[in-house]
């Protein structure tokens, strides 16, 4: 059967040659793949590169078997049927589409790389006829299947108690680097930043509307700007800190429920009622800037506590007494 140019054809249209093509440039493309994931978490995470590196070679494995079967039964030429020939097959995103790459979504990629190929041999050999060649597909389904055991076993192999301690801190160092860092400076910014302006306005109208348009103001446009200055300032390359994007996006929106927080209470018309639930607002929102701090920059609480009340009080009564005067 010749491939044709306008519908694409489903697994069960191709002859058993071309499941035979497929499956080998399955095979090499997926080796690619491991061999990739490999290269981008040899710096950061060498015991699990290595177990990438054996499963790419089983892979390899795979490839070798497959073309000596098509050789035995259609010669040496083999055509070229990919994966996106042939409608309802299942796609591969290169590691490139998914970065940057956390040792855990690497994990959770290649578990599904696995189970849709066994579910392709075990799909691809129900349509062949040939013993042989339907007896490797068989066999192919099981191995696929049971990567995830030989996967354990080279974990077991590469991933020592010590190198596991090591690599999940890397991993919660990336975190830490590249949410919970801008996240947190985000938070600060839009928290403390905007106390200023928004109780300078309560106390000079008090009128919740106008204190409301200043808060919404103040904490959008501290959002905007928090999230392209931490996006464009290091493109995270040689810092390590991660996707811009990613920071970006962590960093702008905490900016803005940092300011947010204590401008919707102004939502209330009663002014009074508004302020003091933003008083509490502002009160909780220190606290918790103290308990990440703590939590993920090694800061002791109470230092951390004194650091943040301390500043944020600061503002708060500036805020206060230009609003007043």
């Amino acid at each position: 059967m010749e491939l044709s140019l306008g519908r694409r054809p489903r697994i069960e249209d191709l002859t058993e040659a071309q499941i035979l093509a497929l499956a080998i440039g399955a095979e090499e493309e997926d080796a690619r793949i491991y061999r990739d994931y490999a290269e981008a978490l040899r710096e950061d995470f060498p015991a699990s590169a290595a177990v990438f590196d054996d499963m790419a070679a089983e892979e390899d494995e795979h490839r070798r078997l497959l073309i000596e079967r098509f050789r035995a039964s259609y010669g040496e030429r083999i055509p070229l049927v990919r994966r996106a020939d042939v409608a309802g097959f299942y796609h591969r995103r290169a590691d490139w589409l998914v970065r940057p790459l956390g040792i855990e979504a690497v994990r959770a990629s290649v578990a599904q790389m696995e189970r849709q190929s066994a579910d392709f041999y075990r799909k691809a050999a129900r349509h062949v006829q040939d013993a042989q060649t339907r007896r490797l597909l068989g066999d192919l389904a099981t191995a696929e299947a049971g990567h995830e055991a030989t996967a354990l076993v080279s974990a077991e192999r590469h991933l020592t108690a010590e190198a596991k301690a090591t690599e999940a801190e890397t991993e919660r160092r990336a975190f830490v680097l590249t949410y919970v860092q801008p996240g947190l400076a985000g938070l600060m910014d839009g928290s403390v930043s905007t106390l200023a302006p928004i109780f300078a306005a309560a106390f000079a109208t008090r009128d919740p509307a106008q204190t409301l348009l200043v808060g919404l103001a103040a904490a959008i446009g501290a959002g905007i700007s928090m999230g392209f200055t931490e996006a464009v300032s290091d493109d995270g390359v040689l810092s390590g800190r991660g996707s811009p994007l990613k920071r970006g996006l962590a960093c702008g929106i905490m900016t803005a429920i940092g300011g947010l927080g204590h401008a919707l209470p102004y939502l209330i018309p009663d002014f009074w009622t508004a302020t003091a639930l933003a008083f509490a607002v502002v009160f909780v929102e220190l606290w918790a800037i103290a308990f990440v701090q703590s939590r993920y920059m090694d800061t002791p609480l109470w230092r951390a506590a004194i650091q943040v009340i301390l500043g944020g009080a600061l503002v708060f009564a500036t805020g206060i007494i230009i609003g007043a005067a």
